[in-house]
């Protein structure tokens, strides 16, 4: 399994390396070591989920204020465009995002670090969105930014097929700034 830097400061990609023939195919979607060798500790995350969207359907941009949150994120089934926006006001890449397509082709898993906004939009008919994260969920920490905010100028591939209440109503990058003590 690859590991490398991802644009924004400690993102972290985990490309493995699948194993194809006849019957299709096989790969490890997780390894503690590797996680460990990269800085990780692997027993930390205590919550995995999945969502299911399709083609165009937009989730985020969330994340937790407080400690924050890690994530590692894969897509099981289908391709997603996801995207990070670094809010973290003492980070060097802070306001900064960054894009990368995760697909059940070439298994990449992205290390999310605590203090970063996450979204995607799925990019295939259905898409499986798997998330393992490192702390409960308390919505009393979530904290939201509009999808399509002038501020953050993030490149949507498709046009929005569908986007929750709850995501249509999230603030601005500009009301969140003061909330980060930025």
């Amino acid at each position: 399994m690859k590991v490398e830097q991802g644009e924004l400061d400690g993102v972290l990609l985990f490309t493995p390396v699948p194993h194809r023939d006849s019957r299709g195919l096989f790969t490890r979607t997780f390894d503690a070591a590797v996680a460990a060798g990269a800085g990780l500790d692997p027993c930390a995350f205590i919550q995995d989920s999945q969502s299911r969207s399709r083609t165009g359907v937009i989730r985020g941009l969330h994340g937790r204020s407080g400690r924050g949150e890690a994530k590692l994120v894969r897509c099981a089934r289908g391709a997603v465009h996801d995207v990070l926006v670094d809010a973290r006001p003492h980070s060097p890449t802070f306001g900064r995002s960054m894009a990368v397509r995760l697909d059940d082709e070439d298994f990449v898993t992205l290390y999310v670090p605590p203090g970063l906004l996450h979204g995607f939009q799925a990019l295939t008919e259905q898409a499986d969105t798997c998330y393992r994260i490192d702390r409960e969920h308390d919505p009393g920490e979530d904290l939201a930014v509009r999808y399509d905010d002038p501020d953050l100028r993030i490149a949507w591939p498709l046009a929005a097929a569908e986007v929750s209440r709850r995501d249509l109503d999230a603030g601005s990058w500009a009301e969140l700034l003061p909330r980060l003590g930025a």
